[in-house]
């Protein structure tokens, strides 16, 4: 026969303590890990960009280089903004065309606005102010450490 507790239903104050103990034994846990995701997120789009960014700067001025696109004396064959990526340029050749780099500039990640850093080739390649000349690198305007303990703005 087996032994049932009459007129005794539901849960004891001790299973709900217990029960509440251990949920937020858990939650302590998933916290951090939800928090380090969402950086390693943002450290792979900040990567993209970059990437994406400095892609089409190496294609400009490769095609500056093989005089496709019309660039002034001694200069060095990079953009002048980066808009111009997305403007496009007219190639030389037989058959003209516009050429366009990027359809829009990536935002940076790790920053509010969203804004790049931006070095010349005439500036000092740790440089932090930008020449104006031209614009031959970008990089993040963020001064926090990656996960891998690297800055941002040396990537």
């Amino acid at each position: 026969m087996a032994c049932r507790r009459l007129g005794r239903e539901g849960v004891t104050f001790i299973e709900l303590m217990v029960t509440m103990v251990i949920l937020s034994i858990l939650a302590m846990g998933i916290l951090p890990l939800s928090q380090v995701t969402q950086k390693r997120i943002k450290e792979l789009e900040l990567r993209r960009n970059l990437r994406i960014i400095r892609k089409a700067l190496d294609e400009y001025k490769k095609l500056a280089d093989e005089g496709k696109i019309e660039t002034e004396p001694f200069s060095s064959g990079y953009p002048k903004t980066l808009e111009v990526l997305v403007e496009g340029v007219d190639l030389k050749g037989p058959v003209q065309f516009k050429k366009k780099f990027l359809r829009r500039i990536p935002k940076d990640p790790m920053t509010e606005d969203g804004e790049w850093g931006l070095r010349s080739y005439f500036d000092d390649p740790d440089s932090e102010t930008w020449g104006g000349q031209d614009v031959y690198d970008v990089y993040s305007k963020s001064d926090k450490q990656a996960l891998d303990g690297s800055y941002y703005r040396d990537w």
